[in-house]
């Protein structure tokens, strides 16, 4: 077990431990439901354009495979490693659960920085790392998706390297591909749609008006600005400040949309929009708002800032962003309303799902059936977590987490050990 170490996973296993002595689960039981069923490390070599040969990790984790076939992003990111990647997987097993999905949880990725290679180096890494996985993938097995530094066009890469290994196009060996290749319509904006309605239905269970409401995006990047620009231009949220890796920002009279999506358009990133806005990223997490949004990485709200929260409503875009000493913390100032990471960002995953299934019947649906039933699922699901939370007087995460855990184990139960 000593190959899985660090901060994320070291946070997911705590996580883990509270809500299995909540729920009551035996010490003997509870690493079979900790623990991934597989891990895979891989090198991936690449040909620089400058003639080098650089060799980068790759990994993938698969969580359990109790429910179904495993599911989860694939990141690219630089200090990636495979305990940051367990604690993902981990995490989308619970969110899977809690969604009623039939997967497992899965993650995977490449430790590299992809702003730092070419375009044809960013397909050499994307498609070796697929080659190096195709032992251990498959649409009934294990299905990718996009997660943080990678995209559409990856995905892209990922089926057609899978295909040409078959010797015939798979659409359903990813998901969050082009919608040409037989992606869904929605999936790219399915999280940050999904982070937006649970905010609007957060907002009615505490009697706060969206239309009057300020909200604070940590990390424009695909979640973090498709919320924001889904409070702005269909609730009314005034955007009061957004941060992404290069440069924060924060006005209380409020912050334009139309002129941050056209300087995003053009630059890339946030980097030189405004002086006179620009506050340190640190700041802004706890700078005045009625919804915090932190849709960046992982662990940034913790017991130094949580008494500092100047928020009504924590709604978690990213995997893992708060602490458990951070939870206990606002757990005790119980004035703000936390929509937990594996529901508030499930939108992805449910989306994927439908894809998924789309691809397998090769039957499609338009954009206004896949957000209505994301709708749907997000509403029972947003219900069955407040319920347990009131009921239990437990806190929104660890009723959430409650729920998959225990859906999770009651299939472990069911099926035995094997063999």
């Amino acid at each position: 077990m000593s190959i899985y170490s660090g901060p994320v996973f070291a946070m997911a296993q705590e996580q883990f431990n509270l809500v299995a002595d909540y729920i009551g689960i035996e010490e003997e039981q509870r690493d079979r439901l900790l623990y991934p069923k597989r891990s895979i490390s891989v090198s991936i070599p690449l040909h620089t354009d400058d003639g080098q040969t650089k060799v980068f990790q790759g990994y993938r984790v698969q969580h359990h495979l109790t429910l179904g076939p495993t599911k989860g992003g694939t990141r690219f990111s630089p200090h990636l490693d495979v305990g940051e990647v367990a604690a993902l997987a981990i995490w989308m097993s619970w969110k899977c659960a809690l969604a009623g999905l039939p997967y497992g949880g899965a993650k995977g990725g490449v430790a590299c920085d992809p702003n730092k290679l070419s375009f044809r180096e960013l397909e050499a890494v994307s498609r070796r790392y697929m080659q190096e996985m195709i032992p251990f993938v498959g649409p009934n097995t294990d299905v990718m998706a996009p997660d943080m530094g990678t995209n559409e066009q990856v995905m892209a890469w990922f089926m057609d390297t899978y295909s040409m290994y078959k010797g015939h196009a798979i659409n359903e060996i990813v998901t969050g591909k082009p919608v040409a290749i037989g992606g869904t319509a929605g999936r790219r904006e399915a999280t940050g749609r999904g982070v937006a309605h649970l905010v609007e239905r957060a907002a009615e269970s505490i009697r706060l008006s969206t239309s009057n409401s300020t909200a604070i995006v940590q990390g424009f990047g695909n979640v973090g600005s498709i919320s924001a620009y889904v409070l702005a231009r269909e609730m009314g949220v005034k955007i009061v400040g957004l941060s992404d890796h290069t440069a924060a920002y924060y006005d209380p009279a409020g912050i334009p949309m139309d002129a941050i999506e056209h300087h995003v358009a053009q630059k890339g990133n946030l980097a030189g929009w405004s002086n006179a806005s620009a506050i340190d990223p640190a700041e802004l997490l706890i700078s005045k708002c009625d919804i915090l949004i932190p849709a960046a990485t992982e662990q940034v709200i913790t017991a130094s800032n949580a008494s500092k929260l100047s928020c009504r409503i924590l709604a978690e875009g990213a995997n893992g962003p708060t602490t458990p000493d951070a939870d206990i913390l606002i757990e005790e100032r119980g004035d703000i309303f936390v929509l937990p990471d594996i529901l508030c960002n499930s939108g992805g995953v449910i989306v994927s799902y439908f894809e998924w299934v789309q691809d397998l019947q090769r039957l499609f649906w338009t954009a206004k059936e896949v957000n209505d039933r994301l709708k749907d699922i997000l509403d029972v699901t947003f219900d069955r977590v407040i319920r347990r939370a009131r009921k239990d007087g437990i806190s929104h995460r660890m009723a959430a987490m409650a729920i998959g855990i225990e859906k999770v184990r009651q299939g472990k139960k069911l099926r035995g050990l094997f063999p």
